[in-house]
């Protein structure tokens, strides 16, 4: 039941504070008030002796009675019991940095529009008025913001000085910017944009190029490290074929490749780095760019334009790659030529030997047989 009269809440709220009622009580045009704020409003504003009603305008001659009503305290009362206020359901506190409601009075909830014609912000309770009340309709409403205001005039700055570069009031084309160069802020706004589109659009672009050529670079990382681990395998085959004579040479060589290694992967690990710093660099500018894009205030995005608008695209990050200072492919050949002249070298000296030991083997039957004779 409660749910169901909040739905229509406004039926229930005091025209004169905006808030639920409080203590109702009902004059005889048939319209209900808080008990405090129609007498403030007749003890106040009556200087005529009339006494008149602040939604209908009904006067009466003498000052009404007025009637508790009290079926209609009781739902006030329902509605305060279960926290189904709108001020509780669907507002928060403004805090620090936030805009404001102008009219909240006590604890202050944040704006959810402002009205340009009022210049004042409104939560969502007293913004209510400027969508039911048909003189209030007319108003434009923006989101909720700092009204921009002509400091020497103290009017709206509705309009953009191209030869200051400068938002200015209507009473500034009659005053100090008279006969220069100015167009309607809005005017302005949609000029600077789509300039401002076409930068985003660019660094777009370029944080795209720099993600393929990272993804590109982590490759050829990778890439370089299987192959030099390929390489230390084959040396560990290539060496564990030769004889214990050879282990030490076989391990120097092997840790010469794993040093190489991880200069160039280091190498590498603080090139990909810059790249990823580039992107981030490059990510943050696209979310100053959106941000700024996206800004209903004229005036803080015009004020802005200059500091985000100059290009950061690919001529500000040249690129780079990751080139080696070695490849292991080499390195892998150079291992192979080195066992087969090892193993050449082996395969005289063993002929060799085995060449000198036959000969002494003759030898030494031949003086045996010198000897038996």
């Amino acid at each position: 039941m409660a749910e169901a009269i909040l739905g229509d809440h406004d039926q229930y709220s005091c025209w004169i504070c905006l808030d639920l009622l409080n203590d109702p009580v009902t004059i005889p045009c048939g319209h209900s008030y808080c008990t405090s704020c129609i007498n403030e409003c007749w003890n106040t504003k009556d200087k005529k002796g009339t006494y008149t009603c602040p939604q209908c305008r009904q006067a009466f001659n003498s000052k009404p009675q007025l009637n508790k009503n009290t079926i209609l305290g009781e739902i006030m009362e329902k509605l305060r019991s279960t926290k189904l206020q709108v001020s509780d359901a669907a507002q928060s506190l403004a805090g620090p940095g936030e805009i404001a409601c102008d009219f909240c009075a006590g604890e202050v909830f944040k704006a959810v529009k402002s009205c340009l014609e009022c210049r004042a912000s409104y939560c969502e309770m007293h913004v209510h008025p400027h969508y039911n009340v048909p003189a209030l309709k007319k108003h434009k409403l923006v989101k909720a913001t700092v009204m921009p205001i002509c400091p020497k005039h103290d009017k709206l700055l509705e309009v953009y000085c191209r030869t200051d570069q400068n938002c200015v009031c209507m009473h500034c084309l009659m005053d100090d910017h008279k006969g220069r160069d100015t167009v309607p802020s809005t005017i302005e706004r949609n000029d600077k944009q789509m300039k401002l589109t076409d930068t985003q659009t660019e660094v777009k672009q370029t944080i795209q190029a720099k993600e393929k050529e990272l993804q590109k670079m982590k490759m050829d990382i990778t890439s370089h490290s299987d192959s030099a681990k390929d390489a230390v395998k084959d040396s560990k085959r290539v060496f564990t074929d030769l004889v214990k004579l050879i282990e030490k040479r076989s391990n120097e060589v092997i840790e010469k490749i794993k040093a190489q290694e991880k200069a160039d992967l280091d190498h590498g690990a603080k090139l990909q780095q810059n790249l990823e710093g580039e992107i981030t660099e490059l990510k943050k500018r696209e979310g100053v760019l959106e941000t700024l894009l996206q800004t209903y205030d004229n005036v803080h995005f015009l004020q802005n334009y200059e500091s985000v608008s100059s290009s950061s695209g690919s001529n500000g990050f040249p690129s780079c790659s990751f080139k080696p200072s070695c490849s292991y492919t080499d390195v892998n050949k150079l291992v192979c030529e080195l066992k087969d002249r090892l193993e050449t070298v082996f395969n005289q000296e063993i002929n060799e030997t085995f060449k000198i030991c036959l000969q002494r083997t003759i030898q030494f039957a031949l003086r045996l047989e010198t000897q038996s004779k």
